[in-house]
């Protein structure tokens, strides 16, 4: 059970099931039995793209942005996907400068307003975790899913991540798989831990 607000991490050796959770709850593997209640509503048979229309969105655990698009245009498709298409064109000039507006919010509060204009390509790899996070982000997630949002980082990205996760946590909920277990017991406010899919504590 998470609750809502918190953040809750899931941690485990690999194998333990702590991605498959999260397939779970998105739909991309299709439960056997048991329920998945989400504010006391049974989507155990909910499709993908409906949990997502619901609020829970998923972070990949490989950064899944555009290369080759700027920092700004990869965030503004994001913020289009709930309006039914990421063509500008088919878009009025009023909604276009909304979106453009609270892409660049979207952009500072991940501190990564000076590379705003610079191909997603070029980031180093923690801003590229920064904005994939942005993405998410963009599609107002009620709960934010983070599949191993630390890996392959360094010391100063890693701290800098952290502070963002915890950040972006005040309004919403967090359901995290890390392995960074001095992190993981700085954010969190409930730890489960998995073994071979069961959960131990």
């Amino acid at each position: 059970q998470v609750r809502r607000g918190t953040i809750h991490a899931l941690i485990g050796p690999n194998g333990a099931g702590k991605s498959t959770v999260f397939n779970l709850l998105t739909k991309f593997l299709t439960p056997t039995r048991g329920q998945i209640l989400y504010k006391g509503k049974d989507i155990t048979r909910t499709k993908p793209a409906e949990i997502a229309l619901m609020g829970l969105v998923r972070s990949f655990q490989i950064s899944a942005v555009f290369p080759h698009l700027t920092v700004l245009e990869n965030v503004r498709v994001a913020l289009q996907r709930p309006l039914g298409t990421s063509f500008h064109f088919w878009k009025s000039e009023s909604t276009l400068h909304s979106l453009h507006q609270r892409a660049l919010e979207l952009i500072e509060d991940v501190n990564l307003s000076p590379w705003a204009h610079h191909l997603a390509a070029e980031l180093p790899y923690g801003r590229k975790r920064a904005l994939e996070i942005a993405t998410t982000l963009a599609l107002d997630p009620e709960v934010m899913l983070l599949d191993e949002p630390l890996a392959g980082m360094g010391h100063e990205d890693i701290e800098g991540t952290a502070a963002l996760i915890k950040r972006v946590a005040a309004s919403r909920t967090v359901l995290m798989v890390e392995h960074n277990l001095s992190v993981v017991a700085h954010l969190s406010d409930t730890i489960t831990v998995l073994r071979r899919g069961e959960i131990l504590a």
